[in-house]
C-alpha cells in the first residue's frame, strides 16, 4: 500500500511505500534454493540440469532483495535512475531485487556552528555560535534535492545565525524593551529555529532545536565595553541607592511627625534630610550634625 506526503515547497516529494515481510520471502527462497539444488544433483537430462540451474540463479538473485531496517532508519528505493519510493518502517523486509537501495537515518544530529564574527543590530563587531539539533524529515528531498544534506546544512545554518545576529541588538542598554540577543534567549532561540528551518526546508531537514551557544563582543571593542556595562551597573546601583534612601527618609520624617516626638522648622527639616541622606548613601563613616533650636532659659 503506498502512501504519498505532500509539501507546499519545491521539491521531491516523499512516497512511503511498505516492503512484503522478509522471513516469508525468506521461506521461500529456501525452498527454491533446495529445489534447484536437488534439480541439478540428481542425475537427468540436460534439461533437469539447465532448470535447476535457473532455480538456483533466481533464487539467488531474488535473495538481493533482503534487508533490514533498525529504529529511525529508512532507506530510499531507486528503480533504474527513477524514485519508487522510501520504506521507513523496522524490521526485516524483501523488495524488488532491481532496486538500488540509499540508507538514510531519521535520527537526531547535533551541529555546532563555528564562532562567526557579525555586526549587530548597531554595528558593534560580536562573535556568536549556535548549537542546532536536526533530522531528516523527507528522505526524497535529502538524496535527491541536495547534493549533500550535512554541508547543505552547514552553510544554511551560519547564514541563518548571521542573519539573526545582524538584526538584532547585543544588550537592550538604552532601555528601548526590543528583543536582544543576551537577555531574550528564548525568543531568539525561537526566531533562530524558524529562521534555520526556512532556508533548509528545500533539503528534507527538520531542525528541533536552535539555540546560542557563544555570544561575547569582538576582542577589538570587548574592553570598551566592558568599561561601558560597569558604568551602567554603577548607575543603576546609585539610582537603587538613591531611591530607598528617599523611601527611608521620608518614612523617618513622616513617624517623627505622627509620633510628636519632635517640631522642627522647615530648615530643620532639610538639615535632617541632607545628614540622613549623607549618612546613607556616603561610602566613609559620616558624622551628621543635627542643629536643634533651643528654648531660652527662663
Amino acid at each position: 500500500m503506498n502512501k504519498k506526503s505532500g509539501s507546499n515547497a519545491i521539491g521531491t516529494d516523499e512516497l512511503i511505500i511498505s516492503g512484503s515481510n522478509g522471513w516469508i520471502m525468506l521461506v521461500i527462497l529456501l525452498i527454491g534454493f533446495m529445489l534447484g539444488v536437488f534439480l541439478v544433483a540428481t542425475p537427468g537430462g540436460p534439461v533437469k540440469i539447465f532448470a535447476g540451474g535457473s532455480f538456483l540463479a533466481i533464487t539467488l538473485f531474488c535473495a538481493k532483495g533482503l534487508f533490514t531496517l533498525e529504529p529511525n532508519q529508512a532507506a530510499v528505493m531507486v528503480f533504474f535512475g527513477k524514485y519508487a519510493g522510501t520504506v521507513s518502517e523496522s524490521g526485516f523486509f524483501w523488495v524488488n531485487p532491481f532496486y538500488n537501495r540509499t540508507p538514510v537515518s531519521l535520527r537526531i544530529n547535533n551541529w555546532n556552528t563555528p564562532v562567526l564574527k557579525v555586526n549587530d543590530e548597531r554595528g558593534s563587531p560580536i562573535e556568536i555560535a549556535a548549537v542546532i539539533a536536526w533530522r531528516v524529515q523527507d528522505t526524497a528531498r535529502a538524496v535527491f534535492d541536495v547534493e549533500s544534506t550535512f554541508n547543505y546544512l552547514q552553510v544554511q545554518s551560519e547564514s541563518a545565525v548571521r542573519q539573526v545576529a545582524s538584526s538584532h541588538a547585543y544588550d537592550d542598554t538604552e532601555g528601548e524593551q526590543r528583543k536582544s540577543l543576551r537577555t531574550d534567549l528564548d525568543a531568539i532561540a525561537a526566531l533562530l529555529r524558524e529562521s534555520i528551518q526556512q532556508h533548509v526546508e528545500v533539503a528534507g531537514i527538520a531542525i528541533e532545536e536552535a539555540k546560542i551557544a557563544h555570544l561575547a563582543y569582538a576582542p577589538e571593542i570587548a574592553s570598551a565595553m566592558l568599561r561601558r556595562q560597569q558604568a551602567e551597573a554603577v548607575v543603576m546601583a546609585r539610582q537603587r541607592l538613591v531611591d530607598g534612601a528617599v523611601g527611608m527618609v521620608e518614612g523617618a520624617l513622616k513617624n517623627l511627625e505622627e509620633k510628636k516626638i519632635v517640631s522642627l522648622t522647615s530648615d530643620q527639616r532639610a538639615a535632617l534630610v541632607t545628614n540622613m541622606m549623607t549618612v546613607l548613601l556616603s561610602e566613609t563613616g559620616a558624622q551628621p550634625v543635627i542643629q536643634m533650636t533651643q528654648a531660652p532659659l527662663q
